[in-house]
């Protein structure tokens, strides 16, 4: 059952404990005892570092629990240390020292921490302070993995006479979401492996470390993921994953926005299992308490007014320190630029949107190209109508990466926008894909009652498409200002920056082997600012 309003605002106002939850295992509700075992977690913070209860708010809320327990524990799901305007300007470093101060205990990989390239996520790890794991990814190539050498599969930490296991899962499709060069060797073959090559190779994988855990003498088996309940990740979702597998008690989840206070679903014995997720953005603080009576409960803490002032004081040092470099006019918008609809729904992976054509046009403009291309996972925040500042733009494209510009047939543009387009439904907000594109030269139409014919590899990369496609009446804009019909055989000018052309970026990696034209260098910031100013 989810906590009421006022319920919440009565935890707030008392500084209460209680995290309301479904019970596993009978009995009573979660009580606070000496004895009894906190797991407090988090997922797709994005570099958030005093939004909603903030990190101080959350290393405030872990003191307190330690005040009536010895035994709590802090976890992250994935996506924390990349994804917001304090990551970009200092390479992960300010989320990486949040999580530290915070007293993180354990985190899993999101597809974004791995955004500043594997040798800086390496030191990221270690500057948090947490242990990182993840017991689905492999490495095959040459000499030692800098990242995966500070990995764990798994942890068992014992509290008083109680063995509690966690179990690291990160998302299979990291390889696509995140940059897909980053996981390969020079001649461009794949060595990493996150277990993607089927659903059931991700779940025989984590059945064997639950299973290790449980032989090792856990009594409690916790697997902290980043997989998600979107569609669109099938068969990699967290559901999905506490259906076909058995011993594990309760799954607390990232990489989706939906808040899940506590869900119970059947394993693959039948037996119930919690999931849980915060939503983002250190919106809620989640908790899960293995009571002295055995019984084990999940909720999420929707705000707490307490702050630690060490930690504190360390975000406002971060501030100020960028304050007047982010409050910097770039210049005006007359109108709100979005990323959702009227009612909020987030159409930027499913619809066009006006902040996605302004990104486009941008690129398209900047570069000089024919048609420009954007993926909608790479827009990631509103810009409102009055003054646009640097902090408003870092917070729109916050990734950093550079402006190219390649040729490309007809043909190899249709593709990007059948694949990109493979995932949306007639309603808004359904079948989302950051590989959706936002375009700038070009104008064309999804036939959503046409079944995607789209093909891809094990790693989520395109592959071919069948005769039947539903993006349709594709038309290129030219010079003279006129819409034609594109040539499947002929070349354009195609702009977007280095992780779509260069990278194969969400899977488009049609335009992989395309010698550039321009690589330039140029920031997606930068690119955007200049457009706008």
């Amino acid at each position: 059952m989810n906590i009421s309003k006022s319920y919440k605002k009565l935890l707030s106002l008392f500084a209460a404990l209680l995290a309301v939850a479904v019970l596993l295992l009978g009995g009573c509700g979660a009580d606070d005892k000496r004895d009894d075992i906190i797991v407090l977690y988090t997922n797709d913070v994005h570099c958030s570092i005093d939004d909603d209860i903030g990190y101080d708010g959350l290393a405030a809320y872990k003191k307190q629990c330690k005040e009536v327990t010895p035994y709590v524990a802090l976890v992250d799901c994935g996506d924390a240390l990349h994804g917001g305007e304090y990551g970009t300007v200092s390479q992960g470093e300010y989320p990486a020292e949040l999580m530290k101060r915070a007293g993180y205990d354990f985190a899993v990989l999101g597809d974004q921490e791995f955004g500043y390239g594997l040798e800086r996520l390496a030191a990221l790890m270690e500057k948090s302070g947490a242990q990182y794991l993840g017991c689905n990814i492999t490495y095959t190539g040459a000499g030692e993995s800098a990242f995966l050498s500070k990995l764990l599969p798994c942890k068992t930490v014992t509290y008083g006479n109680v063995k509690v296991a966690f179990v690291g899962v990160s998302a299979p499709e990291s390889i696509v979401k995140s940059v897909p060069g980053y996981f390969s060797d020079q001649s461009g073959n794949y060595v990493y492996d996150f277990c993607g090559a089927s659903g059931q190779t991700l779940y025989d994988r984590v059945q064997e470390n639950v299973d290790a855990c449980i032989n090792g003498g856990a009594d409690y088996v916790i697997a902290l993921t980043h997989l998600g309940t979107d569609a669109t990740s099938s068969p990699f979702t967290s559901r999905e994953l506490i259906a076909n597998t058995k011993g594990i008690n309760a799954v607390l989840d990232g990489n989706s926005p939906d808040e899940i206070s506590c869900e119970v679903i059947k394993n693959a014995e039948g037996k119930n299992v919690l999931l849980s997720s915060t939503g983002a953005r250190l919106s809620n603080i989640g908790r899960l308490t293995i009571t002295a009576g055995g019984n084990i409960a999940a909720g999420l803490i929707e705000s707490y007014p307490d702050k630690d002032g060490e930690v504190t004081r360390y975000i406002t040092g971060i501030k100020e320190g960028l304050a007047d470099r982010l409050k910097q006019s770039v210049g005006t918008s007359e109108v709100a630029l979005t990323i959702l609809s009227e009612t909020g729904a987030r159409l930027i992976r499913t619809r066009e949107t006006n902040l996605g054509d302004f990104c486009a046009d941008a690129y398209r403009m900047v570069s000089g190209a024919d048609i420009a291309l954007v993926n909608g996972g790479g827009i990631r925040a509103d810009i409102a109508a009055g003054e646009v500042t640097y902090g408003d733009i870092l917070s729109v494209h916050p990734y950093g990466n550079s402006l190219c510009a390649v040729k490309a047939t007809g043909r190899e543009i249709l593709n990007a926008l059948e694949m990109a387009s493979r995932s949306c439904t007639a309603t808004p907000g359904e079948g989302e894909s950051g590989a959706f594109l936002q375009v700038s030269g070009l104008k064309y139409t999804i036939n959503t009652t046409v079944q995607s014919t789209v093909e891809t590899d094990e790693q989520g990369n395109f592959r071919a498409v069948g005769e039947k496609r539903r993006v349709e009446n594709v038309q290129v804009l030219g010079k003279d200002g006129n819409f034609t019909a594109i040539d499947p055989d002929k070349e354009y000018t195609v702009a977007s920056h280095n992780y779509l052309l260069k990278q194969g970026g969400d899977g488009l990696n049609m335009f992989m082997d395309n010698a550039p034209i321009l690589d330039s260098g140029m920031l997606d910031c930068e690119v955007l600012i200049n457009y706008l100013s």
